[in-house]
């Protein structure tokens, strides 16, 4: 037999493609993740990965094992939903995946009550930008501006989140369009919507500078370094800020909640739900 945590390294590996790229995704060091492959070769008593110069690539056993390992491993999620979607209490810890602005914003500031509706339910919350895979158990809910599209999954559309420009109400250039520098995202985010919308309105003014999130975007346009688009729900209300009058078509991008399935079975999943789906509802600024 093998150890299946040496297992879960090699599908990092595979996954990531590079050792640091696995070790970020275990949340462990790059020596640890060469030490759990090697563990696993010599368990099984044969070469599974070559360690190129920059990336790792997996040799034919590797890439049989890796295809045997990932079924056993939806086997093994498998078996926890529907042990997790059996749950009729509302207890237990429930794991929600959201953007960084929703997670940032619009979540957090409603744990308190939330914990005050639900005390025994634990929420753990995880602001990525990409997209999660619910089968893959990464997270119980995720609340997403696009659709996800794996079959096993079951969503709503919950709200819309509405952008426009902001800058600084100090901003030296508020009255000459011409002259507006912007605030954009870094290149490894040129396919998100919001992006292009913001890059197309700027045309060939000036880029100020790059960041990665939407929080980022927001302190930096108060700091009045530039143009930024926001969220309205966060531009609107933030009085260092104020939204500019501009020609381009408005834009905004959808409000998902999803889960797997199986999960929808559970009361815990199903009470989280319906509290940040009725949250979405009231809220002027990102309800449908």
């Amino acid at each position: 037999m093998f150890d299946w945590e040496n297992m879960r390294h090699l599908l990092a590996v595979a996954k990531a493609g590079t050792l640091s790229g696995a070790a970020r995704e275990m949340q462990v060091d790059h020596a640890t993740v060469g030490r759990r492959v090697a563990a696993l070769e010599a368990e099984l008593q044969t070469p599974l990965v070559e360690r190129l110069p920059r990336s790792c690539r997996l040799t034919p056993a590797g890439v049989l094992i890796v295809e045997q390992a990932m079924r056993m491993e939806s086997a093994a999620f498998d078996v926890a939903r529907q042990v997790k979607s059996r749950n009729v209490t509302l207890s237990g810890r429930v794991t929600l995946s959201a953007s960084p602005v929703l997670a940032t914003h619009f979540i957090a500031p409603r744990l308190f009550h939330f914990s005050q509706k639900y005390p025994e339910i634990q929420l753990s919350i995880s602001a990525q930008a990409h997209q999660i895979s619910l089968s893959r158990g990464e997270a119980d809910i995720a609340v997403r501006h696009v659709r996800p599209s794996e079959p096993s999954n079951v969503a709503r559309r919950v709200g819309k989140m509405l952008f426009d420009l902001y800058a600084s109400r100090s901003y030296p250039d508020l009255a000459v369009p011409e002259r507006w520098a912007f605030i954009a995202y870094e290149r490894e985010f040129a396919d998100m919507p919001q992006q292009q919308w913001l890059l197309e309105i700027a045309d060939h003014r000036r880029v100020a500078c790059e960041l990665s999130d939407i929080s980022g975007h927001l302190v930096a346009a108060r700091s009045g370094v530039g143009v930024a688009g926001l969220p309205c729900f966060l531009g609107d209300v933030d009085p260092e800020l104020i939204k500019l009058q501009h020609s381009s078509a408005p834009f905004s991008r959808d409000i998902w909640l999803v889960t797997h399935r199986e999960m929808k079975r559970s009361a815990t999943v199903r009470a989280v739900m319906d509290y940040f789906a009725e949250s979405f509802a009231k809220d002027k600024e990102l309800g449908p």
